[in-house]
């Protein structure tokens, strides 16, 4: 990340900061409005190549000129940003090389995996990293291993079966750079529906193979669900983590890669299973009847 510009403070020159950043993580929001999805598009910057998470709906990522003269139009009638640097774009202007598609889960959730045809189809002969389920895979990394991106990413797959029993989260590292993916398993303030696991294996997926990542960890989720997590959080536990997640997302539309793991410690609930404090709200003490209460009581929201 470049920082070009001189600060000035009191009226004095100081020397101008170059930081370098090594991978680039660019938010694609898709749907916005309805299912508040996102896309990510991650690039080594020292070798261009680069992979696109989730690309669901390929015609808000790689628009024809009548679809994007109707995304403009939607954007200024509906005043929300359209996904701007579009993929094709950045191909043409030789600032990526891509080179797979990343799925967090199944395709049968077509709003992750939905568009992986349609992207090859466009892009040619990607490989399709993720679980076994999702379409058109040619990859599916074990529990643990990790594989590279470009010259300094490298990516460590994580199952987390409970949402989807193919759920992988993804953990990139580059340098001191560290960020998550976490698909519909972990979101800012809340965890997905456990649509084909149950508590236990959620609880494992947030509280063991997540919450063992380093704290400073940026989560990157598949959905824009922030403020409506915050109000089934208030109404388990009014701590100053979840009112300053509050205030936050009142400001904010888009909060992925703002948060990390230790913030998702303090202000998650799902996540604070051995805290007292959810543990009397709940009426259990065992941290896996605890996540069943609290996934229990955010579904009768």
């Amino acid at each position: 990340m470049n920082f070009s510009g001189v600060f000035r403070p009191f009226g004095h020159y100081l020397p101008r900061i170059i930081i370098k950043r090594n991978m680039h993580i660019q938010s694609l929001p898709m749907w916005v409005g309805k299912g508040n999805n996102y896309a990510y598009l991650v690039t080594d910057e020292p070798s261009r190549e680069s992979v696109i998470l989730d690309p669901a709906n390929p015609p808000e990522l790689v628009p024809d000129f009548d679809s994007y003269i109707y995304w403009m139009n939607w954007e200024l009638k509906h005043q929300v940003a359209r996904v701007a640097p579009v993929l094709q774009s950045q191909i043409n202007a030789g600032k990526i090389n891509l080179k797979a598609v990343i799925n967090t889960h199944q395709y049968v959730h077509w709003d992750h995996a939905g568009g992986n045809d349609e992207i090859l189809k466009q892009f040619g002969n990607l490989d399709i990293i993720g679980g076994k389920d999702c379409k058109s895979v040619t990859k599916t990394p074990a529990h643990g291993e990790v594989f590279k991106i470009g010259e300094n990413i490298s990516v460590t797959a994580l199952h987390t079966p409970c949402h989807t029993q193919d759920s992988i989260c993804y953990f990139f590292e580059d340098g001191d750079q560290r960020a998550v993916f976490t698909g519909d398993t972990l979101f800012i303030g809340g965890c997905g529906r456990f649509s084909e696991g149950g508590a236990g294996e959620m609880h494992k997926a947030l509280n063991e193979t997540l919450a063992s990542l380093p704290d400073d960890t940026k989560v990157y989720s598949g959905h824009e669900y922030t403020r409506q997590n915050v109000k089934f959080l208030l109404t388990v536990s009014q701590s100053e983590p979840i009112k300053k997640l509050e205030a936050f997302a009142e400001q904010n539309k888009n909060t992925q890669g703002v948060f990390t793991i230790g913030d998702e410690k303090l202000h998650n609930v799902f996540m604070r299973v051995n805290d007292r404090e959810i543990q009397t709200v709940t009426g259990s003490t065992d941290p896996v009847g605890v996540m069943a209460a609290l996934r229990e009581m955010k579904n009768a929201m």
